[in-house]
């Protein structure tokens, strides 16, 4: 006998629903309270909050940016226990952020979602959770963030190989690594974490590289507890220690809008390569043959030591395919593997993370016809045709040179002055004008043909075929500027028409308020 309670099938109609208990959902939901709104709810895939915290618990991993810059600027922690703090003080930072702003109550846990429809009638969203829940709302906001869904490689064999596999993000802490030949595959952000941690411990690592990654050293000093106690003391000495890092972060941009200076700094990273590892030949090997900043650069003091030891290979032959109990290069070498650990990050994409999503805005529009040939909103926030969808962390809004929290928090306050300019004009719902987003993302892409990132490198940045549709192109004060006031001629703001004939099916035309 089943013993599961029945699913309420009528909708559960709110003011917002949020999508995502990530530092970005969550971020939206303390901003909604303090605007006064309470009436809504976090709608999260998964059984805690903390998004790419919750999830990411391998050996080694950490922040590549410095705590107190990834942090809430309204929720400062004092005790940070070092520049760049690992995964579980970060969570751990999350959970008292929840606890602090009473933000529990607002969350449905084991609800992800699976279809968003905007009915132009009502003027609200009627959203569809895998759990068989609807809700109903007039803004809907995607915090979902676009590091949440793991890349799997398709090697040939990878499903018949006999022994552990598992993705970085995904992490099997029961399965003991000791003594195993391991194959990891990847060498971006999470494996130069997890590799040198891991080294010392298996008989053998095979480290599959397609493509070097530009490292350079880590600040790994902690925070003493003299200092800890004047920052608890006096929050102002605190604020200027974020400020300082803001500024010392942000004059990392130069490079990337100059590549013949990020080439100079370049020769400085090479130096970093040659001082660390021994062999001339593995030097080379671990040199990258793009230009610095043309993909995201990496922080790590361990690393380039890790091929120093002898149990450790870096193969740079591509693979062609996995066996029962060994790997296979395409130069046919056959190495024996125990277990393959996917450090071959996420699908940043929305284009294809979003493929079994369903989404539609105004008659006429559907997600993935809009972003057929590429993801664009405006500010990374609001897209031509969906009215009252927001993102965080939308298209061209990812940084590689600051803290995205410095992002979010931009564009939640932005979110906020859309919603109170809406209840203000007495409109049912706002869509931003196409001319608007069209003229933005063309300035966009103008802007980044200049930059690093478009010295000739592939690098998740690109969707297929090259375009850019990850990154802001400028500062990020610049972008600071650009969501501190709403432009409200940027957007149609609407009325929704009574129905003229309830008997018969018939979208009535919203009328156009000014604003």
């Amino acid at each position: 006998m089943n013993s599961r309670p029945p699913i309420n099938t009528a909708p559960q109609c709110v003011e917002a629903v949020i999508v995502g208990a990530g530092f970005g959902g969550l971020c939206m939901a303390i901003k909604l309270r303090e605007a006064g709104i309470q009436n809504f709810v976090i709608l999260e895939k998964d059984q805690e909050v903390g998004g790419s915290w919750r999830d990411n618990s391998y050996p080694g991993c950490a922040c590549d940016v410095q705590s107190h810059m990834y942090s809430y600027s309204f929720f400062g922690k004092a005790d940070w226990s070092k520049r760049y703090a690992p995964w579980h003080e970060i969570q751990q930072y999350i959970l008292e952020a929840v606890d602090h702003y009473g933000l529990r109550p607002f969350i449905q846990f084991n609800q992800e979602v699976n279809s968003a429809h905007f009915d132009a009638d009502t003027g609200r969203w009627n959203i569809s959770a895998g759990s068989g829940q609807t809700f109903s709302c007039k803004h809907f906001i995607l915090a979902s963030g676009p590091l949440h869904v793991p890349a799997i490689p398709k090697i040939k064999g990878l499903d018949n190989f006999k022994g552990k596999v598992f993705h970085s993000a995904q992490w099997d802490h029961e399965y003991d690594l000791k003594g195993k030949n391991v194959v990891s595959i990847g060498t971006g952000g999470s494996a130069i974490q997890y590799v040198p941690e891991i080294a010392p411990h298996v008989a053998q690592l095979y480290v599959m590289q397609r493509s070097a990654a530009w490292v350079i050293p880590r600040d790994e000093r902690k925070y003493g507890r003299i200092r800890k106690k004047l920052f608890q003391r006096f929050p102002v000495l605190r604020k200027l220690h974020r400020a300082r890092l803001y500024w010392t972060n942000e004059s990392r941009v130069w490079p990337v809008f100059h590549p013949a200076l990020a080439r100079a700094l370049q020769k400085l990273a090479q130096l970093f390569i040659r001082i660390q590892v021994k062999d001339r030949q593995l030097v080379e090997k671990l040199t990258p043959d793009y230009t610095i900043g043309c993909k995201r650069v990496l922080i790590s003091n361990k690393w380039y030591p890790t091929f120093n030891r002898k149990n450790v290979e870096l193969v740079t032959d591509n693979v062609s395919e996995i066996r029962e109990n060994s790997i296979v290069t395409q130069d046919g070498s056959e190495r024996p593997a125990d277990c393959i650990i996917l450090g071959t990050g996420f699908i940043v994409d929305p284009r294809i993370y979003m493929k079994e999503f369903a989404l539609t805005g105004l008659p006429g529009h559907d997600i993935h016809k809009d972003w057929k040939d590429g993801a664009e909103s405006y500010l990374g926030v609001t897209t031509a045709g969906y009215p009252n969808m927001y993102q965080l962390v939308g298209p061209n809004s990812g940084l590689g040179h600051n803290s995205i929290i410095f992002m979010i928090e931009a564009q939640a306050n932005y979110i906020i002055q859309c919603m109170q300019k809406l209840k203000q004009t007495g409109a049912d719902y706002l869509d931003l004008r196409p001319e608007v987003q069209r003229e933005f993302n063309e300035k966009v892409q103008e802007a980044i043909k200049g930059t690093v990132w478009n010295t000739g490198c592939t690098s998740w940045y690109q969707q297929d075929g090259g375009k850019n549709f990850a990154v802001w192109p400028w500062s990020t004060w610049r972008f600071w500027l650009r969501t501190r006031r709403l432009d409200a001629g940027e957007y149609r703001w609407m009325r929704c028409k009574p129905a003229q004939k309830p008997a018969v099916a018939e979208r009535e035309e919203a009328t156009a308020l000014q604003p």
